[in-house]
C-alpha cells in the first residue's frame, strides 16, 4: 500500500483535476447553448433555401443549372474535412479523420483525392499523409457567414476551372450534447432532386424574373450557405462532445478521489494502529 504522503500528493492532484474538467465542462455548456441556437435558427432557412433550388432546376432543360451542375467522369476529388481547432472532445476529431479515411481508401479508391482541411486537428493528420491545398482554420477566430462565403467560393472556382470532378463535406452532425453523426455531403456538382419529391413543378408559381434567373442566383447563395450550415453544425457538435466528455472526466475523477481517500484513510487507520501497538508494547517491556 502507498504511504501517506503518497496518498495525499495524488488526492490533491486529482482534485485539482477534477476542478479543471468541471471548469471546462460549464465553459462548453455555456458556449454549446449559443452554438445550438444558430444551428437550431439556421436549419429551416437552409433546407427550404436547398429545397426551392433543387425544385426549380427540376423544371429547367438542358444546363440552365450552368457550371456548378456539370457531371463529369470523377478522376480528382476534393474533400473539405471539417473538425475543430482544440482537443479534449472525446472521438470528435477522431471520427472526422475515420472519416476522410474510408473516402480516399475506400470511396474514391484509384482516385486522386485531395483535401481542404477546417480545424487544426485534421490538418495536423491528415497532411502527414495526403495534399492539402489549403488550411481555413483561422475561420473559427470569426466564425460569420461573410468569412466561410469566402471560402465557399474558392470552392466554386476550383469546381468551375475543372481542378476537381467532385467536392465533398465531411463534418460532424449536431443532434444533441451526447450525439454527434458524422456526415458526408456533396458539395458539388449539385445534387438533382430525386424523382417523386414534390418540386415547384407541381405547385403553380409565377416567376419574376425568370426560372432560369432565379436558380442562377440562387445557386451561389445555396451553395455558400450550405458550407456555413455545415461549419456550423460542427461548431455546436464539438462544444457538445467537449461538454460530455469533461462531464465524463469529472465523474471518473470524482470515483478516483473517492478511492483515494478511502485507500488514505485505510492507510492512516492501519498507521495509528501499529503506533498503537507499538505504544503498549513498549510499556509492556518496560513493565516487565
Amino acid at each position: 500500500m502507498a504511504n501517506l504522503k503518497e496518498l495525499r500528493n495524488r488526492i490533491v492532484s486529482v482534485s485539482s483535476t477534477m476542478q479543471i474538467t468541471s471548469a471546462m465542462k460549464m465553459v462548453s455548456a455555456a458556449k454549446l447553448s449559443k452554438a445550438q441556437d444558430a444551428i437550431t435558427a439556421m436549419r429551416p432557412y437552409a433546407d427550404k433555401l436547398t429545397q426551392l433550388l433543387q425544385g426549380l432546376s427540376a423544371t429547367l432543360e438542358g444546363d440552365s443549372a450552368g457550371a456548378y451542375a456539370v457531371e463529369r467522369e470523377v478522376q480528382k476529388v476534393l474533400v473539405v474535412a471539417i473538425a475543430s481547432n482544440r482537443g479534449l472532445a472525446g472521438a470528435f476529431n477522431t471520427n472526422i479523420i475515420k472519416g476522410s479515411k474510408t473516402l480516399y481508401e475506400e470511396v474514391y479508391a484509384g482516385k486522386q483525392v485531395e483535401f481542404v482541411t477546417i480545424g487544426k486537428k485534421v490538418n495536423d493528420i491528415v497532411g502527414k499523409t495526403h495534399t492539402v491545398i489549403a488550411n481555413h482554420s483561422d475561420v473559427y477566430d470569426d466564425l460569420t457567414f461573410g468569412n466561410v462565403a469566402a471560402i465557399a467560393e474558392e470552392l466554386m472556382a476550383l469546381f468551375v476551372d475543372g481542378k476537381y470532378d467532385k467536392i465533398v463535406l465531411v463534418y460532424n452532425k449536431f443532434k444533441n450534447a451526447a450525439t454527434q453523426i458524422v456526415t458526408t455531403e456533396q458539395f458539388l456538382p449539385l445534387v438533382a432532386q430525386e424523382s417523386g419529391e414534390t418540386t415547384t413543378a407541381n405547385l403553380d408559381y409565377i416567376f419574376e424574373p425568370s426560372k432560369e434567373e432565379i436558380v442562377l442566383e440562387l445557386i451561389p447563395k445555396s451553395l455558400k450557405t450550405q458550407l456555413y450550415k455545415a461549419i456550423r453544425d460542427s461548431f455546436a457538435s464539438e462544444h457538445g462532445a467537449r461538454m460530455t466528455a469533461m462531464h465524463k472526466a469529472t465523474d471518473n475523477a470524482t470515483e478516483l478521489r473517492d478511492a483515494l481517500k478511502l485507500s488514505y484513510n485505510k492507510a492512516r487507520q492501519a498507521s495509528i494502529t501499529n503506533e498503537i501497538l507499538e505504544i503498549v508494547g513498549g510499556a509492556e517491556a518496560l513493565n516487565n
